[in-house]
């Protein structure tokens, strides 16, 4: 393909990615809503949030320094990036070079240490709170997911994402049970660094519970809604990340318009099913205390650890 043809499935996907984004979160909400017998709000609720917080003036405390108006713009920024870089629906794409796990990884934490500053430049002891328990949960969460990918990546042989696509799709074959650990691994992780029960609660403003809320207290207007929707990126982030990298069937391989329309519809109904999975576990569950988060998180470093481990064996017996 040309240049013009291939920059324009560079912006497509990440067009894709900002407006998808809220339609998730919509849908898991209208899931949940349903499965506790209740009407809830539309699908399309999220957009309008967001168009309504757009269009409010921001205000902010007299003791915010330039970090706290600053960190909207980068928290949203770097997380854009981090999901741009996680193949969606095809894989022969120019981000596919740099679709690196570390790269994912290292997006993500900078999104994460601007937020952190930013509930703390104010002073209030909310966002302090919120600031310390993030960080808690992040120092756990991300040898976690390390570990779980590099089971993929020892299998491929390769910590690019787009060609540990492509090793799926065209690899041989195998059962293999590392995957199992890897998969259940990655899953407590994604509800763990998105904020989803049992760890954090998202409709909540309890400041007993509270985690990534506490640190929004002090946004409104346009800076609140750029922090919502790098929430909501980062959900549809580790979603993509699931099914691209455990359940990659349909990625389009080949630039043909109709492999990119299938790769779509497909990544589309898989992201759907995983918010209905997501809603129903929402719906069954509760959140656990603070103090559980650790317990939590150190069984997904075990899944990922045996994940690995059983690579090992795989492959020496290989």
């Amino acid at each position: 393909m040309n240049l013009i043809s291939t920059t324009g499935l560079v912006i497509l996907q990440l067009l894709l990615y900002v407006l998808l984004a809220p339609l998730l979160a919509g849908w898991i909400r209208w899931v949940k809503a349903r499965l506790q017998n209740r009407r809830g709000a539309s699908i399309l609720q999220p957009y309008r949030d967001l168009y309504k917080l757009f269009g409010k003036e921001a205000r902010m405390a007299h003791t915010a320094s330039p970090l706290f108006r600053a960190a909207p713009y980068i928290v949203f920024a770097a997380t854009w990036l981090a999901a741009a870089a996680v193949p969606l629906f095809a894989t022969n794409l120019p981000t596919a070079a740099v679709a690196d796990i570390i790269v994912i990884v290292g997006l993500l934490a900078l999104a994460r240490f601007f937020l952190a500053l930013a509930g703390m430049d104010v002073g209030t002891a909310f966002g302090g709170m919120g600031a310390s328990r993030e960080m808690l949960i992040s120092a756990l969460a991300e040898p976690a997911m390390l570990m779980a990918v590099f089971t993929l990546v020892m299998t491929a042989h390769t910590t690019n994402l787009a060609s540990v696509v492509d090793f799926q799709l065209t690899g041989v074959t195998i059962l293999r049970p590392s995957y199992l650990f890897a998969l259940a691994a990655l899953v407590l992780v994604a509800v763990a660094e998105s904020g989803r029960i049992p760890v954090d609660n998202p409709a909540t403003h309890l400041e007993l519970t509270m985690i990534h809320e506490a640190m929004l207290l002090e946004y409104s207007g346009r800076h609140l809604a750029l922090m919502e929707w790098a929430a909501q990126l980062k959900l549809l982030l580790y979603g993509a990340l699931l099914v691209s990298m455990f359940f990659p069937w349909g990625i389009a391989q080949q630039n043909s318009l109709a492999a990119l329309g299938a790769g779509l519809l497909i990544v589309i109904a898989k992201l759907l099913l995983l918010g209905v999975a997501l809603a129903v576990s929402e719906t069954v569950l509760a959140k656990m205390r603070l103090f559980r988060a650790p317990a939590f998180l150190n069984l997904a470093l075990l899944l990922g650890l045996l994940g690995m481990l059983s690579t090992v064996i795989l492959e020496v017996g290989l």
